[in-house]
């Protein structure tokens, strides 16, 4: 399959390796010219040391290259710049190609997915658009490291296109209609990644950093709800899933910013100091604006964004996290599934 990737960071040079090595003919776009010229004269990104791409893979500066003609295109850029992308690629993106997003945020202000985004831009049907999220660092998947990922999309004959596409050895590709949902998980765990690692920051230990991957977990559900998403999404790789590895891995740049910022640091200089995006801080905007228009309680969010945004004292934020009135650890509801012994 002719495949088209846009966005030569870590993750969409991993996939490029990876359907690449797969059999697929792949072109990798960049906006960034130096970029472009690395990837084309080294082939090896700078954040992958000693991945080597293959030659077969293709590394253009030119959008058409990547976008016309192509069976399937994968939006990978970070999602603030989802939206300009997709409005560029228009010119050369038919009615036939596959789209798939891997970036994971929500809009400030309309409040968007992802894919929403690109089916707005692009005036494509949203049945052709599928989102791919799970826990899935770059670093891993680069190297062969067993991993697997979610296919989510309306129409389940077009997710098993791109299951198929995405499966083999080493990535394990499973298919989920709940679209909203787990574009939803891959945006606000990120937050709580960074809650993960303000924790740590501070020099709490696993005790606290348990509580705060799943009591976020279930901020995350409860507002998933009230958005009408499925239950069990929360609950699988897309959710808890990628939390856990956002929240404890040492690949992770949103538990790497939040322990900078748990030291004190500001949030501007934790950015600096990663030196890539860190999407939970993205996120923020549209997560505190979802919580008013649902009407949901999001205290450990309420929290990462009085650091982030106003500076707040962490150790007070904690104290009123822990002296809040007391609650019901409010049950999972039962999935329907039998349990045989």
């Amino acid at each position: 399959m002719k495949i088209g990737i846009l966005g030569a960071g870590t993750w969409g040079t991993a996939l490029g390796r990876m359907l690449c090595r797969s059999g697929h003919a792949v072109t990798l776009w960049s906006a960034l010219p130096e970029e472009v010229r690395m990837l084309q004269k080294t082939r090896e990104h700078p954040r992958l040391p000693g991945v080597i791409l293959p030659e077969e893979l293709a590394v253009t500066g030119q959008l058409q290259e990547a976008c016309a003609q192509q069976e399937l295109v994968v939006f990978a850029v970070p999602s603030v710049f989802i939206r300009a992308t997709a409005r560029q690629a228009r010119a050369w993106l038919g009615t036939e190609p596959l789209l798939v997003s891997v970036a994971k945020g929500i809009e400030a202000g309309s409040f968007l997915t992802m894919t929403e985004i690109i089916a707005e831009e692009l005036g494509a049907d949203p049945r052709r658009l599928t989102a791919l999220s799970g826990p899935t660092h770059a670093e891993e998947v680069s190297r062969d490291l067993p991993s697997a990922i979610v296919c989510a999309g309306q129409d389940m004959a077009t997710a098993m296109q791109v299951q198929a596409v995405f499966s083999n050895a080493v990535l394990r590709a499973y298919t989920n209609p709940d679209v909203r949902g787990v574009e939803l998980c891959g945006a606000l765990k990120n937050i709580i990644a960074l809650a993960a690692g303000i924790s740590d920051g501070i020099g709490f230990g696993d005790n606290a950093k348990a509580a705060i991957i799943t009591r976020g977990m279930a901020e995350i559900a409860r507002l998933g709800r009230a958005m009408g998403c499925e239950e069990h999404t929360f609950y699988g790789l897309a959710g808890i899933g990628d939390l856990i590895v956002t929240a404890t891995s040492r690949h992770s740049r949103n538990n790497r910013a939040g322990y900078l910022i748990g030291c004190g640091k500001s949030a501007e200089d934790a950015v600096r100091e990663v030196g890539m995006v860190v999407e939970g801080l993205n996120a923020l905007p549209a997560a505190m604006g979802l919580s008013a228009r649902y009407g949901i309680e999001l205290p450990i969010i309420f929290a990462v964004n009085e650091i982030v945004q106003h500076d707040g004292d962490r150790r007070e934020l904690v104290h009123r996290l822990m002296t809040r009135q007391y609650k019901r650890e409010t049950p999972v509801e039962p999935l329907g599934i039998e349990v045989k012994l």
